[in-house]
């Protein structure tokens, strides 16, 4: 079923559309020219290959915002599905997080292709990069369950989400290095679960190092812990949907 329905997203994504699936390939492409475009004669860091620094944390960004913002309409979608049959109301949101990891994979090639093109190289450091993403489908899969069952009984959610995660992005260091926050707000940013997996990316793709492993692990406990509380929440929240929806 999870098969099926990832296959049913892909598919829809880009229906009626002229190059249908190459949009996959053509939306970080033309998103990696922008920005080299913006950020190397207007706005201006000092930083080597600064774009592609961007682009490593703004590719997975995508992927994660994506996927909780349309996860959260994904039970109301299928409430003809729910209504009719009993299966496990788990698969629909992770069938979302499945199909953006899908999207992520394929956007890596471009990711890839732009490292090489601006003379950097991929270093045996880039081998901790399941790791990470096994911490992002925590993260990105917990909040998933936690939003699409919040909001079958409060709807105005799905659009607050718009807003929560624009300002999520800014507190995110994917436009800007975490040198540059303010020591006196460092702790702010430090709650934000998605920095260590940004910061990680960058730290093995961009800066070619090992990642902060205390980090990692952190990482990991608070996305279990919070992937075990949304589950429950999503569990206890469930029996109704079909007379909710």
């Amino acid at each position: 079923m999870i098969k099926s329905l990832v296959l049913s997203d892909l598919r829809t994504r880009y229906k009626g559309s002229i190059l249908g699936f190459l949009w996959t390939f053509l939306n970080p492409l033309l998103m990696l020219l922008v920005y080299t475009i913006v950020f190397s004669t207007i706005m201006r860091f000092d930083m080597d290959n600064y774009t592609i620094y961007m682009f490593i944390g703004l590719l997975p960004w995508l992927n994660f915002s994506s996927s909780v913002q349309g996860s959260a309409s994904i039970i109301i979608r299928n409430s003809n599905l729910i209504k009719k049959i009993y299966f496990p109301h788990e698969v629909l949101p992770l069938s979302t997080v499945f199909g953006g990891m899908v999207n992520y994979l394929f956007g890596l090639i471009i990711m890839f292709a732009a490292i090489f093109i601006s003379g950097m190289t991929l270093s045996v450091h880039a081998l901790f990069f399941p790791v990470i993403l096994f911490l992002q489908f925590l993260l990105t899969y917990a909040l998933t369950l936690l939003f699409s069952s919040l909001n079958v009984y409060f709807r105005d959610l799905e659009h607050i989400l718009g807003v929560i995660v624009m300002a999520w992005f800014y507190f995110t260091p994917i436009i800007y290095p975490s040198s540059m926050i303010p020591g006196q707000y460092q702790f702010i940013f430090d709650f934000n679960p998605m920095k260590p997996i940004i910061e990680s990316l960058q730290d093995i793709f961009y800066y070619q190092r090992n990642p902060e492993f205390i980090n990692l692990l952190k990482s990991l406990v608070y996305n279990l812990i919070l992937l075990l509380f949304s589950w429950f929440i999503f569990r206890k929240l469930s029996k109704r949907f079909a007379e909710e929806v």
